[in-house]
């Protein structure tokens, strides 16, 4: 099984090249999936079911969301309606959607973490342990851990080592170098990146986020325009045992 997953899509510049880039991807690395976070898609914060569409048609297998799903009250009932979608599985219980979607034979588990972030959501470890015990054991299993603080997200890698094939961390939207086969199977990198402007502090507008920091201002960050890098990772796993045996990092710049 050959995956490719795709670090947070912010504005209009970074889905413009994911659904430029993804068929040519597809086809270079011979792909089977491809997985992207989609949380800050739409005007940088949310996503709404237009833009979702044009993912699924680029070639987009699972959109995954974050803190920012719920920007947006018309993909409440699109949550609700569309299988290759997810919010984080540890909102509390009445949030519309689910955190766990199926293409195929992978399964893609959405997480929030507690660290550092705006809001108190349920524990995110005993969640996903929760729903791996209804999970049968020849499924590939990539996990999305939309969170903030770099010890939280290699704990949940240990944690699910050899019991997913790919642990991933999304949110920071600045990719990390620490891609990693873990000792059981698992393949592992703490922050995937983003797909955005390359001129832009993590995707929003250079001006706007310098103006905000020296005047310590309420200012609107809007997504930055300009050509976008791609960050993501690609892993390989073994269609028998469903363990990761290779994870690269994958990152291109978009004109």
């Amino acid at each position: 099984m050959r995956l490719l997953f795709l670090g947070d899509i912010v504005g209009s510049s970074g889905r413009e090249a994911v659904i430029r880039t993804v068929p040519r991807l597809r086809d270079e690395l011979g792909l089977d999936y491809v997985v992207a976070n989609g949380e800050n898609c739409s005007g940088g914060k949310g996503l709404i079911p237009r833009h979702a569409e044009e993912l699924f048609a680029a070639g987009v297998d699972v959109i995954t969301g974050g803190n920012h799903t719920f920007q947006h009250r018309e993909l409440y009932p699109y949550l609700e309606s569309t299988r290759g979608i997810t919010r984080p599985l540890n909102y509390p219980p009445g949030a519309p959607g689910r955190g766990i979607a199926e293409c195929g034979d992978l399964v893609v588990i959405n997480l929030i973490g507690r660290a550092f972030m705006p809001a108190d959501y349920d524990d995110p470890f005993r969640a996903v342990d929760a729903a791996l015990a209804g999970i049968s054991p020849n499924r590939f299993i990539v996990v999305d851990f939309h969170a903030e603080a770099t010890s939280e997200k290699q704990a949940m890698g240990w944690h699910l080592d050899g019991r997913a094939t790919l642990v991933v961390g999304t949110h920071t939207h600045v990719p990390t170098a620490d891609c990693r086969l873990l000792r059981h199977g698992t393949a592992y990198c703490t922050d995937v990146g983003m797909c955005g402007a390359k001129d832009s502090v993590i995707g929003d507008d250079i001006q706007a986020v310098l103006s905000r920091f020296l005047t310590q201002l309420p200012t609107r960050l809007a997504p930055a325009d300009g050509p976008a890098i791609l960050n993501g990772v690609f892993v390989e796993a073994d269609d028998r045992t469903r363990r990761a045996i290779r994870i690269e990092r994958v990152d291109r710049e978009a004109g």
